[in-house]
């Protein structure tokens, strides 16, 4: 339940704090004077779009801040998930900044919107005139169908065959699209992948190619070069491996003396062994290199047959080549085995389509199930609240497949006897659709287990004995939910356990909306208003007395 309320900077509230008591708490004022802007407020706690508009000071944040006891509700498990610290008492802060940005709190901890309304819908239920009106709407009755049949697993379970369907039939309906044109470029695409393949540029070393063919179409210069390397290293007596060694054994004879001369020495050693290595290899290489013209033409073939192929495709590189190959042999195996995918996608759409028609009776079933019995208690609820020939009729209609099932749901409603129920929306008036509302609030309290019910107006359209009856459902409803009543009636007004008053205070520069909670003589005073107007008569008065004195 709904502890405490704090508003700062809100429309017309500058600061307003109240808490409401477990039970009927109701809310009366002055037209005008800001009892549903208390709605707009508690709308934030529940993940509401915020807007800078409604800040009071423009310059300063907009704070608003809901305690809730949800000690024995089952929400345990959605703070572990959310990360989110549990406490007993639960508090709920959205502000918004004078910049335009808004932010939201559980427990000081910060969450998302999305976080806010799923937490929000546990643990209260507004219900606005706009609502009322919503009523008339298929949609909107069909979630009402839905809430009270409970169905939430079944309805999940449909949802889910409902996504798979769609996304095989998407690319059941993407592949027949797509074969049209694959096949028609498929020779094309089957030639170009044996040009490639006849390459086989994977196994293509274009570096190494073009050095081997470089070396071939120079090989006298290359061997010239190599002989007159190994000449000038190893092949004279002044040679340089001979100069290396001879200075080797010069150091060698002082090296005992210091031991830098000792690691001269050993350089020089090592200098020795390294080019009598690089004079062993040029030798190895001069005796490779020898003149080979068919080889060479080969290499040449080889590379312009390459370069043909990369300036064919706009490409630089081999690994490019081998990319394209794999994706034009992507793109003939796709042709290939096209009618098959073709039939396994078919079949598997089939079968998603079957489970889905399953699914989908199974949700119809959960619905018509309950269909009588809601009626029932609807049209009681609307006796009792003075429409005694109350018909309401829940219609049934097959539908196409949608994410909320295959069922086109209708309320009929008739007041009068002897006529037909026809659509909520085109016979009942604004007190009826009031009394329908509260009747399906009533009974859908205990299926959503809402530890809170907000009612905005209710009693629109309804006076007289209709609005005793209309409190004392609201009165009864308090014994099992808290609810919190915004009423213009003093019948509905006097069920309430406790009363806060609305009002005006033009005394500053601004005009601001105030609230109190009004104590046993201004409460008598307050619903003798109500009653008789702004000087009610001791008539009035002594009534007053006499509804308080029946809570």
């Amino acid at each position: 339940m709904l502890s405490s309320l704090l508003i700062k900077n809100y429309a017309l509230i500058r600061h307003l704090e109240i808490q409401p008591e477990n039970g009927l708490n109701v809310i009366t004022g002055e037209t005008g004077a800001g009892k549903s802007i208390m709605l707009g407020a508690l709308g934030l706690l529940m993940g509401n779009r915020a807007d800078v508009k409604v800040l009071f000071e423009e310059s300063e944040k907009c704070i608003v801040e809901g305690t809730f006891d949800i000690e024995r509700l089952n929400l345990k498990a959605f703070f572990e998930e959310n990360e989110l610290d549990y406490e007993p008492h639960c508090v709920i802060r959205r502000e918004i900044l004078p910049a335009g940005k808004s932010r939201a709190f559980v427990n000081d901890s910060p969450v998302t919107l999305d976080s806010l309304k799923e937490l929000g819908v546990k643990l209260m239920d507004i219900h606005s005139q706009n609502e009322t009106l919503q009523l008339g709407s298929n949609i909107f009755q069909l979630n009402l169908v839905d809430s009270y049949a409970a169905n939430t697993q079944v309805f999940e379970d449909y949802k889910t065959a409902y996504t798979e369907y769609k996304q095989a039939e998407k690319q059941l309906q993407s592949l027949k699209e797509n074969s049209a044109s694959l096949k028609k470029e498929f020779e094309y695409n089957s030639f170009l992948f044996e040009e490639l393949n006849a390459l086989k540029p994977e196994n293509i070393d274009q570096a190494e190619l073009e050095s081997e063919l470089l070396i071939l179409e120079n090989a006298e210069e290359v061997k010239r070069k190599l002989s007159l390397a190994f000449e000038n290293l190893a092949n004279t007596e002044i040679s340089g491996v001979n100069l290396v060694r001879d200075a080797g054994i010069a150091l060698g004879n002082i090296s005992s003396f210091s031991e830098k001369y000792k690691n001269l020495k050993d350089r020089i050693n090592s200098t020795l062994l390294e080019l009598q290595d690089i004079v062993h290899e040029i030798e190895t290489e001069a005796s490779n290199v020898e003149t080979d013209n068919q080889k060479t033409d080969f290499l040449k073939d080889k590379l312009n047959g390459l370069y043909r192929l990369q300036q064919k495709h706009g490409v630089d590189t081999v690994e490019q080549l081998v990319t394209l190959k794999n994706e034009l042999s992507t793109k003939i195996e796709q042709v290939i085995n096209l009618d098959e995918d073709l039939q396994k996608l078919e079949k598997e759409t089939t079968l998603k389509l079957e489970n889905l028609q399953k699914k989908a009776e199974d949700l119809s079933k959960s619905r018509q199930k309950i269909a009588k019995p809601l009626e029932g208690q609807i049209v009681n609820i609307l006796i009792e609240l003075g429409i005694p020939e109350a018909r309401l009729e829940i219609n049934f209609k097959d539908k196409k497949f949608s994410p909320d099932g295959a069922d086109d749901i209708n309320f009929t409603f008739s007041a009068n006897k002897g006529a037909n129920p026809k659509p909520l929306k085109d016979v009942a008036s604004g007190g009826e659709f009031s009394r329908v509302m509260l009747a399906l609030k009533y009974i859908l309290a205990e299926k959503k287990q809402l530890p809170t019910i907000i009612f905005d107006e209710i009693d629109t359209g309804i006076s007289g004995e209709v609005a005793i009856k209309m409190g004392n459902i609201l009165q009864e409803m308090s014994g099992k939910l808290q609810v919190i009543a915004i009423t213009h009636l003093h019948q509905i007004a006097g069920k309430g356990s406790s009363h806060f008053y609305v009002y005006k205070d033009n005394s500053d520069t601004k005009t601001v909306s105030l609230m109190r909670k009004l104590s046993g003589d201004e409460r008598i005073i307050e619903i003798a208003k109500m009653i008789g107007g702004q000087n009610p008569s001791e008539s009035a008065i002594r009534s007053a007395i006499e509804i308080l004195g029946n809570i």
